[in-house]
């Protein structure tokens, strides 16, 4: 009998090197599914192909993965100079998990990408590029740092204990979400009012929780131990 939940992560389709071989990979950074080990969740990495979304039925648990920008087209936006690593397949595969997860009834938690695909799925729009010097956005390669204010009554402040108060996360993104999805509710924000977390904004409704931070790259462990609690409690 199966004890831990199985968490279903996102995965990227990326030109890849290792050893002697130089060829398109399914890879994720490791730190995701450490962490949703070290919480006792059994970690699956999903492709982004054609019908991935039938793995759900095997899940308990979905983590929507950071990575590249989402194509304009899916919120009705022409393209921005900065918006970049566009993926049509991954976007289709991702936003078919999402409503089969969501159909499902599994907790769902969106990670950076992850959030924006949530609120692209409820019909919300993003904006493609914020400034340089907003803080969002760290040297390439690397996680900056900023404080959140988190609103009191939420799911997020129930998880982080920050009821009205803020918290610093781990950052690294140039887009952010505009024009909120259908449901959805803002539950932190940076100090230049950039929306840093949703949820929905029905009193009692399923675990869906998105951060545009990256909590797989911090010390605090708290959204991911939800989420698999989430799970092993639906399991």
């Amino acid at each position: 009998m199966r004890t831990a939940p199985v968490i279903g992560l996102t995965a990227y389709c990326e030109d890849a090197r290792w050893a002697y071989w130089h060829k398109p990979a399914v890879l994720l950074p490791l730190n995701y599914a450490e962490r949703v080990a070290a919480a006792g969740g059994i970690p699956v990495l999903l492709p982004p192909l054609p019908d991935v979304a039938g793995a759900v039925d095997r899940l308990d648990g979905l983590l929507l993965t950071g990575g590249g920008d989402i194509d304009p087209v899916r919120y009705g936006a022409e393209p921005h100079p900065r918006t970049v690593r566009v993926s049509v397949p991954r976007d289709a595969a991702e936003l078919e998990l999402l409503g089969a997860a969501m159909a499902a009834g599994l907790p769902v938690l969106g990670v950076c990408r992850g959030m924006q695909l949530v609120n692209v799925a409820r019909g919300g729009t993003l904006r493609q590029h914020l400034p340089a010097d907003a803080g969002h956005t760290p040297a390439p390669g690397t996680f900056g740092s900023h404080p959140v204010r988190v609103a009191a009554g939420t799911r997020l402040a129930g998880i982080l204990g920050a009821n009205g108060s803020g918290v610093d996360v781990p950052t690294a993104h140039h887009q952010a979400i505009d024009r909120l999805g259908d449901g959805l509710v803002a539950a932190a924000w940076a100090e230049d009012g950039v929306i840093e977390a949703v949820e929905p904004g029905a009193a009692g409704d399923r675990f869906l929780l998105a951060v545009q931070w990256h909590p797989e790259a911090g010390t605090d462990p708290r959204l991911i131990e939800a989420l698999v609690a989430a799970a092993a409690a639906g399991a």
